[in-house]
């Protein structure tokens, strides 16, 4: 066997072994993060006698939590083993979200908002990280892509399933259907906690159910791209997590975050909003098929896109373009004559959100190894989620203030462009540390040069 033929079929065992488990735990972790989107126009902000503003914190101030402890918990994934920690997230954040069907009132509410995203920190950039162990440089954007279209696939199918939940689920247990939702995509968390515990494997290293030529070809692949990335710019932990290009790239990622948000949490409310605005009439499951449009389309761009920055090679662009593009397409959304287009110019907004992120994630992993990486990725992910918590609150309390839905979109916009135009000037990753040269050529100020460039 030639060594393409061993490259192509070690990378498909592992993408079929692994991809497809991961998607359906962040399918699950992510529709337990944004099914409060579908409760609050179908009975909990009645209920609980919740403002928009209220509703918009309960919605963003899980990421608190997430802030906190995003970096402790990507350390210590790095240091005890994907297995062990993932299994942790899963069993903390399933016992939180089963708990969310029983919340007495708003106060409540938000104390189990800011818990879940406690249990749950570190699990996504846990994944993005898990899967530099497992993928060369060169695949990763489009494995991060077929991962990450899990969240398109949670808004889409989770639309519909959450929809179908509150609709039926209505006086099931004695509960409401907004609380019989959040049980019953509470549940299977729990159950995946103890699956991920037997499921997964650490590293390629340890994998048997790789053939020994395939194990021993990745180790040593992966192997020699660490060492190469740590012999161009050798950052450490403590560099990684102060530096301004990491800090940086952690508002880049908060601009595209803005975006993913905001639709998340208030496209059904936009789409309710189309009643009045329109004049038409929907039922739940229909306001549930709407909003899964634009996240149906987006999957399938996402994947693509991602595909071809890998066969390219070219990393910034391919952030710049869908960011910019779906920042210039929401404003528009609610400015249009009719409900078609107004989902056509939000579908090009989620398109966008989600094309960016696979690729995104590929810039800090050009010059990052090791405990630098988990560290850098696990800070990227928590300051760049900050806009999780800004982004429903801001649209929400704009909403309160003006009666509209059109400033906080406007807001929304703003913050995909700005995102756009830093990571254009950021480029793709620092230049590489110079190699030693002998002393006597080597002048104290040469030594110094690109090391430390922004």
């Amino acid at each position: 066997m030639n060594a393409d033929e061993l490259r192509s079929r070690t990378l498909r065992r592992v993408t079929w072994r692994l991809v497809p488990f991961l998607c359906l735990l962040y399918f699950v972790n992510y529709l337990d993060r944004v099914n409060i989107g579908f409760a609050g126009p179908n009975g909990l902000t009645r209920e609980l006698g919740l403002s928009a503003t209220a509703f918009g914190f309960a919605s963003g101030v899980f990421f608190v939590g997430y802030l906190l402890l995003e970096v402790p918990s990507n350390l210590a994934l790095h240091r005890f083993g994907a297995r062990r920690w993932i299994a942790r997230i899963m069993l903390t954040w399933g016992v939180v979200a089963t708990a969310m069907a029983f919340v007495p009132n708003a106060t409540a509410l938000h104390v189990l908002r800011f818990l879940l995203g406690v249990a749950e920190a570190g699990f996504f950039p846990g994944i993005i990280l898990y899967l530099t162990y497992w993928f060369p440089a060169a695949e990763r954007a489009r494995v991060v892509a077929l991962f990450m279209a899990a969240v398109p696939v949670s808004s889409a199918v989770g639309a519909t399933v959450s929809s179908l939940l509150i609709r039926y689920g209505e006086g099931l247990l004695g509960l409401s259907g907004w609380r019989f939702m959040f049980l019953a995509e509470g549940v299977p968390s729990l159950a995946l906690a103890v699956v991920t515990w037997f499921f997964l494997t650490d590293g390629p290293e340890r994998a048997r159910w790789l053939r020994p030529e395939e194990r021993d070809w990745l180790t040593a692949q992966l192997a020699a791209e660490r060492a190469a990335t740590e012999r161009a710019h050798g950052w450490t932990l403590r560099r990684a997590l102060t530096h301004p290009r990491v800090l940086a790239l952690a508002v880049v990622y908060a601009g595209v975050v803005y975006g993913l948000y905001a639709l998340g949490f208030f496209l059904p409310t936009i789409v309710a909003g189309f009643e009045q605005q329109y004049g038409t009439r929907y039922g739940v499951v229909e306001k549930g098929l709407i909003t899964a449009v634009p996240y149906a389309v987006s999957a399938v761009v996402m994947v693509w896109w991602a595909r071809h920055g890998d066969r390219t090679g070219e990393r910034v662009w391919h952030v710049v373009l869908p960011a910019l593009v779906g920042g210039l397409a929401i404003p528009v959304a609610l400015y249009l004559g009719n409900p078609f287009a107004a989902m056509v110019a939000v579908t090009v907004c989620a398109v966008g959100v989600l094309s960016a992120m696979p690729t995104f994630w590929q810039l800090p992993t050009q010059f990052l190894t090791g405990a630098a990486a988990a560290g850098a990725i696990g800070l990227v992910n928590s300051l760049g989620n900050v806009s999780g918590f800004v982004a429903p609150y801001v649209t929400g309390s704009l909403r309160d203030l003006t009666g509209s839905q059109r400033p906080g979109l406007w807001v929304v916009g703003a913050a995909m462009v700005l995102s756009a135009v830093l990571a254009l000037v950021l480029r793709a990753a620092p230049r590489a540390r110079p190699r030693p040269e002998p002393p006597e050529a080597t002048s104290h100020s040469a030594c110094r040069s690109s090391y430390d460039q922004f």
